[in-house]
């Protein structure tokens, strides 16, 4: 690595910055967007189209679009990602909350799946983006001691967009919701209008370094090992919230919970669980000064939350519900897990990394529902037991990972991969 030294402005040197409060604030809007589908597309598909209505079709419809939208965020990661190392983490910043608040505001008028399907692709490529940049930002514009703290209230304050989405859902219809995500995120262009691009960034930049060559990833087998560990280390996040929390109802009905549990509340509560967690997590990491132990423990309570969880019998939904806010704050590491992803990887490559491997890990929902629904299908059906399988897999490797993945706490980024 060659390290070089960076000139820190002042201003840099404050936890509660105007880069991390405006990356907040966009990564805020990221996650009410990509949530708000997640709670209203059923629902605007039963009024596009009435006939839809208790047939299996529905489900498919909507799945489809979901997955349209992955695939938006899988290509969106690695083309933000290379963007953000070849023009710089404010070109993503402004361009991702472009694209994806005009396709939501585009969203709150389509009248065919086929114009819906366009546009969920779009939005997916625009919200991949958001994060990974503005974590990169705040990473390299801060003191290497506090960037966790930093890094820490932009994931915290960026999952309340989920809780406010659930609310808003709730209230309005789905067309405003989609209206109110597109104008605050092109509300928020004019606060980005404030901030400046990373020295670090530009530094490589004036040195004519390579930047943002997503094939350097693959270039060397210890580069690669890096990459391929940084997204594993996500994997409990999107089982937990894309299979346990998203398939709640169905679980609670397995383990004959009392009482009704909707959906919306699930998300909802989840969410808070998981801002709390971000805040917990991010904290555990500056008073231990490590990443890894933080990951230790946080994992840790994953693995018995998901055991506890998947136990509830007959308990009430309030009961239910407590556990669901739990297993949220269980998996609340999703700040550390950027923020390891964006100090694995020289200042040439940070962008592409901090970019990519949050929508990898995101991507990898689909494989995990792959293997569940394979998993069941060998369990004549029953759902506890499949996941009991498939979470203790998970968890075992993530475990592995943890073991060999080099501790970032404190590194200077000020380095390149060559």
């Amino acid at each position: 690595m060659n390290s070089l030294t960076t000139t820190f402005s002042h201003s840099t040197q404050k936890i509660l910055n105007i880069t991390v409060i405006v990356a907040a604030l966009g990564y805020f809007v990221d996650v009410y967007d990509l949530i708000l589908f997640l709670i209203i597309g059923k629902k605007s598909l039963t009024e596009l189209y009435p006939e839809w209505v208790g047939q299996p079709i529905l489900i498919d419809k909507f799945q489809h679009l979901l997955d349209i939208q992955m695939i938006g965020m899988l290509i969106g990661g690695i083309a933000w990602g290379v963007i953000g190392d070849k023009k710089g983490r404010l070109a993503v910043l402004f361009g991702s909350i472009i694209c994806y608040s005009l396709a939501n505001l585009a969203n709150a008028f389509v009248t065919d799946m086929t114009t819906y399907a366009v546009l969920r692709f779009i939005a997916g490529f625009g919200l991949a983006g958001e994060l990974g940049a503005g974590v990169c930002l705040v990473a390299e514009l801060m003191d290497k001691n506090k960037r966790g703290l930093g890094t820490m209230i932009v994931a915290s304050v960026g999952v309340l967009g989920a809780v406010a989405a659930a609310l808003v859902a709730q209230f309005i219809s789905w067309q405003t919701s989609y209206i109110i995500g597109g104008v605050l995120g092109l509300g928020l262009l004019f606060l980005r209008i404030g901030i400046f691009e990373s020295s670090m960034f530009q530094k490589a930049h004036s040195e004519h370094i390579s930047q943002g060559n997503f094939l350097m990833m693959f270039a060397t087998r210890e580069r690669l090992n890096r990459f391929l560990k940084s997204i594993l280390l996500g994997l409990p996040t999107w089982f937990v919230i894309g299979l346990l929390v998203a398939r709640a109802p169905e679980i609670a009905k397995t383990l004959n919970v009392q009482g009704d549990i909707a959906q919306s509340m699930c998300i909802l509560v989840a969410y808070a669980g998981l801002v709390l967690g971000d805040l917990a997590s991010g904290t555990a990491s500056q008073l231990m000064r490590s990443r890894k132990k933080a990951f230790a423990l946080f994992y840790t309570l994953c693995s018995l939350m998901i055991f506890l969880y998947l136990n509830l019998h007959n308990v009430s939904n309030t009961v239910f519900y407590t556990a669901i806010f739990l297993l949220g704050f269980s998996v609340g590491f999703w700040a550390l897990f950027v923020t390891n992803a964006s100090e694995q990887f020289g200042t040439n490559l940070r962008a592409t990394s901090a970019i990519s491997i949050p929508n990898f890990a995101r991507g990898s929902l689909v494989p995990i529902a792959w293997i569940f629904k394979q998993i069941m299908a060998t369990n004549n059906g029953n759902m506890i037991v499949s996941f009991f399988w498939v979470g203790g897999g998970i968890m075992l490797i993530t475990f592995a990972t943890l073991y060999f993945v080099e501790e970032t706490f404190s590194r200077d980024l000020d380095f390149y991969e060559h």
